[in-house]
């Protein structure tokens, strides 16, 4: 469950836990439900079912890439949890206090910590530290969700993150964005079997609006059933970019909360 990783805005993937519950229309069509339910039955998907430790040694991972990031001088990106949830509401609260712990203990490493459920995060966090080395980001698959989540989010800095971040992926219509808009800004199109199609005019209007805000873009995919997801470029172009972070994390702030309107 903790692995080098294809996904683009990232180097690895961890999971403290795997199972989740779907929430959003970005959940329809989810890929880690298709895996770890339908395809390996690890888990039960949905509200009420059990999650699922991972193994101690898959929990241990992270250890090592902060050992080999500090003898590198490197700081990677972490995606957790990529088949689950960090703030669902039916996890057991001590694995959210191991896992930041862990995180807390991994300093060269930056956490990326993605929710459907960032309203859970004031209260979640009451009781623990957040750790210096944290991002958070949530998904805002159509205008809804943005104008919703965007106000949580933002409020979400306060709590000492590196940035924070939107994924807009699948992009199931347009967003016009403000200056709540999240640092980093991901876009990209549902992929697989089932994929919705996106239209690259949101994608564009995207781009613009994160230049015209000051926000770092990346393009994920284009989406679709191809097993190249549709290519990574937006009109010939590649953005893969992501927010500054110094080489050792020491002395490191957190980039300034977004200005509001």
């Amino acid at each position: 469950m903790a692995s080098e990783t294809k996904i683009e805005w990232c180097d690895m993937t961890h999971n403290h836990w795997v199972g989740c519950t779907k929430v959003s229309p970005a959940c329809d069509h989810c890929y880690a439900e298709a895996m770890m339910d339908h395809r390996f039955a690890r888990v039960k998907w949905g509200a009420g079912e059990d999650r699922s430790l991972t193994s101690s040694s898959n929990r241990a991972k992270p250890g090592k890439w902060n050992r080999d990031a500090i003898a590198n001088g490197t700081r990677p990106f972490v995606f957790c949890a990529s088949l689950a949830d960090v703030f669902d509401n039916e996890v057991d609260p001590q694995w959210r206090d191991d896992l930041f712990d862990l995180i807390e203990a991994t300093p060269a490493l930056v956490w990326l910590l993605l929710t459907k459920r960032i309203g859970n995060v004031p209260r979640m966090m009451e009781n623990l530290h957040m750790p210096r080395n944290v991002a958070i980001g949530a998904t805002m698959a159509n205008q809804a969700e943005y104008d919703r989540d965007r106000i949580k989010l933002a409020d979400a800095k306060h709590l000492g993150l590196l940035f924070t971040f939107g994924s807009f992926e699948p992009l199931l219509g347009p967003v016009i964005l403000d200056k709540n808009a999240p640092d980093w800004i991901i876009v990209g199109g549902e992929s697989g079997s089932n994929a919705r199609p996106m239209d690259l005019d949101w994608a564009r209007s995207l781009r613009r609006q994160s230049t015209d805000l000051g926000r770092v873009f990346n393009f994920k995919q284009v989406g679709g059933r191809g097993a190249d997801k549709g290519g990574h470029e937006l009109d010939g172009v590649r953005y893969f970019d992501r927010p500054a972070v110094l080489a050792t994390g020491a002395g490191e702030q957190p980039l300034p909360a977004p200005e509001r309107i």
